[in-house]
C-alpha cells in the first residue's frame, strides 16, 4: 500500500459511513479479496464507528504540488449532487 485516506460518505440509513480509499503500489493488487484483508485488519484496531465499512481502490490519490493529500476532492466524489454532507 502506498497511501490511504478515510473519509466519511454518504449512507442512505446511518447519513454518514465510513470509506477507505486506498492507493496501492501495485493495481493488479486490488479487488474484493484485498478490500477484505483490509477491513479485517481494521477490525483489530480502531474503534468501530472509526472502521471503514468499504475500501475503494484508487490509481492515484489527489495532492497538492506540495505533496498534501487532499482528501476534501476524495469526499467530493462522492458527494456529487448534495447539497448539505448528511443525507
Amino acid at each position: 500500500m502506498v497511501d490511504a485516506a478515510v473519509i466519511g460518505v454518504p449512507h442512505e440509513e446511518f447519513g454518514e459511513e465510513v470509506k477507505a480509499a486506498v492507493q496501492l503500489e501495485n493495481r493488479d493488487h486490488a479487488g474484493p479479496r484485498r478490500e477484505h484483508e483490509l477491513i479485517a485488519y481494521c477490525r483489530s484496531r480502531p474503534a468501530g464507528i472509526k472502521r471503514p465499512a468499504t475500501v475503494d481502490f484508487e490509481a492515484e490519490l489527489p495532492r497538492t504540488p506540495t505533496g498534501k493529500r487532499l482528501k476534501r476532492l476524495i469526499e467530493d466524489r462522492y458527494r456529487q449532487g448534495r447539497e448539505s454532507r448528511l443525507i
